[in-house]
């Protein structure tokens, strides 16, 4: 009767650990699970363009050792709508970059994330390249930062789209690190005080060191 369980003993603890997995996992729908693949596979192409292209972090200003980069699981509730709420007056605030130098950046609008019941108010940031394109962007610090995300907080690429009425996706498993999460020989733009989320943001890129 207990010859086999050496044989038996396995087989239980898979059947234990598969039914805890399926009660605490989440039930996505199709459209979800979609979503969530998509996101895998653009991780795995940025990896290889950071791993491969000149003009990465790793490769353009000193050879840095390439690891995979991080990230929190893919988590639709961290995906929000809202309007784009432009400030009037759009004011340019000064801010600092990694290595010390001041810049500025205009103080463009928020869009609001509605989280667990409470509103927050992110901003939304314009800024120009040397070169003299305009890019908006958002940067925040969360809960996470400096623990399991970097230090100096993440960025999310944001797209103006000339209507008022439009509405954005933010997309906080989208967030990630600047370069000089990655290096040294780079500088980022510091988010402010008022750029700090009073939640977890667990989505989105973790630290790389």
């Amino acid at each position: 009767m207990y010859k086999n369980k050496s044989v038996i003993w396995p087989i239980i603890l898979t059947i234990i650990l598969t039914l805890i997995f399926t009660a605490c996992g989440k039930n996505y729908t199709p459209l979800e699970k979609t979503y969530i693949a998509k996101v895998e596979k653009d991780r795995e192409e940025k990896n290889l363009v950071m791993k491969n292209d000149s003009d990465s972090p790793f490769n353009k200003k000193g050879k840095i050792e390439f690891h995979n980069l991080k990230y929190f699981d893919v988590n639709p509730a961290y995906v929000f709508k809202s309007k784009l709420y432009e400030y009037n007056p759009k004011d340019t605030i000064v801010i600092y970059g990694t290595k010390g130098e001041l810049r500025h950046a205009v103080k463009f609008g928020c869009v609001l994330v509605n989280f667990d019941g409470k509103v927050i108010e992110v901003n939304v940031y314009q800024g120009s390249t040397t070169g003299g394109t305009i890019y908006y962007s958002i940067w925040f610090t969360d809960k996470t930062t400096n623990n399991e995300s970097y230090g100096v907080g993440r960025y999310i690429d944001f797209e103006k789209v000339d209507n008022p009425e439009y509405i954005y996706t933010i997309d906080f498993n989208l967030s990630y690190n600047p370069y000089c999460a990655y290096s040294p020989n780079y500088s980022c733009a510091v988010p402010t005080k008022e750029d700090f989320i009073p939640f977890e943001i667990r989505a989105g890129e973790k630290k790389f060191h």
